[in-house]
């Protein structure tokens, strides 16, 4: 099967994120990587109205294409994939609940097995900035420090892959543990797995479908 262009990538995957209910209306954003920078997905443009001419190529620098605006979070995009060079995707969303437990500004501890799907034996939350700044660049690369997820307070959720199938089945993984973990809070505080128990299932993930990857 011939892979698309990552215009067309890039567009699909802004439109699979509406239809999974990550975003709504303009908020979120995507990004993919190119041999001399990236391509991302625009400002403020709903996923109904946007099209393969609708992405913004960006280089190293943070310098846009002419003409047209990216997402005010390239910052995050650009810091990301040229920090971690295993990473060819990122995707940020406003879902529901990962954004309700954003904004406790908490992480997600190990209450289910899954939790290993970020990397980790947490989904950490990074702490406040304002969104579109460089201090919001800085926080999120800190917080995905060994993780393919993180929160961000009072904001949203990152995930991260090496293509942007990847990046989109972790947010809808993260939304799903986040959705969980509000339901368990509602009962107390949730009975948590022991690092050991998690050790094991990170030995276990190794080579496991895409998790293992």
């Amino acid at each position: 099967m011939t892979t698309p262009p990552p215009a067309q990538q890039l567009l699909q995957a802004a439109q699979q994120m509406a239809l999974a209910g990550l975003n709504k209306g303009s908020s979120g954003n995507a990004s993919i990587r190119l041999d001399d920078g990236f391509l991302i997905t625009p400002s403020g443009v709903p996923a109904e109205q946007l099209n393969t001419q609708s992405m913004v190529y960006m280089d190293w620098t943070g310098q846009a294409e002419a003409g047209k605006q990216p997402s005010s979070e390239w910052f995050f995009h650009c810091d990301i994939l040229q920090a971690r060079p295993e990473v060819n995707a990122v995707v940020h969303c406003h879902s529901m609940f990962a954004t309700t437990i954003a904004c406790m500004a908490r992480d997600v501890p190990p209450f289910h097995y899954m939790i290993a799907t970020v990397g980790g034996d947490d989904i950490r939350c990074a702490p406040y900035a304002l969104f579109g700044t460089q201090a919001l660049s800085d926080v999120a690369v800190s917080a995905l420090q060994e993780r393919k997820a993180c929160l961000l307070a009072h904001h949203g959720m990152i995930a991260l892959g090496k293509n942007l199938a990847q990046a989109l089945a972790i947010a809808i993984e993260v939304e799903n543990l986040c959705e969980q973990y509000w339901r368990l809070l509602q009962l107390g505080e949730p009975a948590l797995l022991t690092p050991e128990q998690m050790r094991e299932v990170h030995r276990q993930f190794k080579g496991y479908g895409q998790w293992g990857k």
